[in-house]
């Protein structure tokens, strides 16, 4: 789903003309501090879709003529766009405030398009100087970045305390920078919680994909929780894993569902747009060599070409060791290629999840470039 940053244009990423508020010459035009630079960071870095929402008062009367307006606006769009800076649409409301339009922010009537399962709403921001851009976020189900609230001009129709709104406001700030680094931190900090339950088993996860690769694994299978632990060290994801299997059965539902549950929630959590989606890595331990290949490509495949000599490994079946990344693949639709040699069964399995990792932090490392890394357009 996508996010969206909901941008104010007057107050936000020009500033205001007072005491008519209207840019409608190029002697009028100055760009807010820094704001250039740092929205070109935000495109080319962060994955949200640019879209622009804006009051002009009158817009089209004698009092604000198009003549005077779409130069000006026109002229605004083809400087950002030099910098890689693009607005999937733009939204211009033409009211005045005492016409109480639901198309005038805080309305959404110009905005219900993204009511669809297609946007990711409580991940987006508005972005603006007004309390109407608070409140806008507040009726869109987004959080609010509040641009200048200490230079807060005041707005008719609006009466409420700024404490309603705490949940809302995410950022008060007067530094695009600030709003940079911010956008930055949420983008690679979410965390992401998935559970799976059957009469079988109960999986919960916890995951933070660009994390520090802290652990706390609890499956009942030692050697399991080890090898998942070194997964999330090596990969940098913090992963948290409880599952309560039937283990008085056997081994298989517990080591089964976890590798289900865990490509699950690595499917959902993973934003595609921007990735490198390729990871692959060779890693020696002691008498063995391991290398993994994957590919995030929105398709399940696994080649696995690692034999084991020994029945266990503690108390983890070794046949189990394919099962597991076969579940994986397929949950998390991703090609997978396992490949190793060695002596010693527990240094075998053990550099197989450490390769594993590995390829998997490249193939989520972040570029400069927001496009699904695919050329048909989709994964």
């Amino acid at each position: 789903m996508k996010r969206i940053l909901f941008i104010d244009r007057d107050g936000t990423i020009i500033q205001e003309s007072p005491p008519t508020y209207q840019i409608d010459s190029l002697e009028k035009l100055n760009f807010y501090p820094r704001v250039i630079f740092f929205l070109t960071k935000i495109a080319h870095e962060l994955n949200y879709d640019f879209v622009m929402v804006t009051n002009q008062d009158g817009l089209g009367t004698d009092k604000f003529p198009e003549k005077n307006f779409w130069p000006i606006h026109n002229h605004i769009l083809k400087i950002l766009k030099t910098e890689g800076i693009h607005f999937s649409s733009i939204h211009i409301d033409r009211t005045f405030p005492e016409e109480n339009s639901s198309t005038r922010k805080p309305g959404i009537g110009m905005l219900t398009s993204y009511f669809h399962l297609d946007y990711n709403l409580e991940n987006s921001f508005v972005i603006g100087d007004r309390l109407t851009d608070v409140l806008l976020a507040k009726n869109l189900g987004c959080k609010s970045i509040w641009i200048n609230p200490h230079l807060l001009v005041e707005e008719k129709n609006l009466s409420i305390e700024k404490k309603s709104l705490e949940k809302v406001i995410a950022l008060e700030t007067d530094n695009w920078e600030r709003i940079y680094e911010y956008l930055k931190s949420v983008s690679t900090k979410k965390i992401f919680q998935h559970k799976r339950k059957t009469l079988e088993t109960d999986v919960k996860i916890t995951i933070q994909p660009y994390g520090k690769g802290k652990a706390e694994i609890q499956t009942g299978l030692g050697f399991l929780d080890h090898l998942l632990e070194q997964m999330a060290f090596h990969s940098l994801i913090d992963l948290n894993i409880h599952t309560i299997g039937d283990l008085e059965v056997d081994e298989h539902h517990t080591i089964e569902d976890t590798a289900i549950t865990l490509g699950e929630i690595f499917y959902q959590s993973i934003d595609k747009r921007g990735i490198e989606r390729y990871g692959f890595f060779t890693l020696p331990m002691d008498d063995c060599l391991a290398t993994v290949a994957l590919d995030l490509g929105g398709r399940s495949q696994l080649t696995w070409n690692a034999k084991f000599i020994r029945d266990k490994i503690g108390k983890v079946p070794t046949e189990m060791f394919i099962h597991f990344f076969k579940s994986f693949s397929s949950s998390a639709k991703c090609n997978l290629y396992v490949h190793a040699i060695g002596r010693n069964d527990h240094h075998k399995i053990e550099s197989i999840f450490k390769a594993f990792a590995r390829a998997i932090k490249m193939a989520i490392k972040m570029t400069n470039n927001k496009k699904l890394p695919s050329s048909k357009g989709m994964l």
